[in-house]
């Protein structure tokens, strides 16, 4: 069980823990909704709100959660070197 941030959420995606994320509804803009609620759908993360976090334990099936890929920085690196001509 952790809260949205980013970077909470991708150290334990990467090493295949099974995650619930638990939204701060009082954050100005919520922006860490748009990053659970991607996360989400994309089947990574349960999600749910301090007020349905009970509820989400209760009910979970962490076997529904497919595990998480993540990027390759250094390709996105070789391809801006790439463009801006440093190769």
């Amino acid at each position: 069980v952790s809260p949205v941030g980013a970077g909470s959420c991708l150290e334990a995606l990467e090493k295949r823990k099974p995650l619930i994320v638990v939204t701060n509804e009082k954050l100005m803009n919520n922006h860490q909704l748009e990053l659970a609620k991607q996360l989400h759908r994309d089947g990574h993360v349960l999600c749910c709100n301090c007020s349905t976090l009970v509820e989400t334990l209760q009910s979970m099936d962490l076997s529904t959660l497919k595990p998480y890929t993540p990027g390759q920085p250094e390709k996105f690196a070789l391809f801006l070197d790439k463009v801006v001509g440093f190769q």
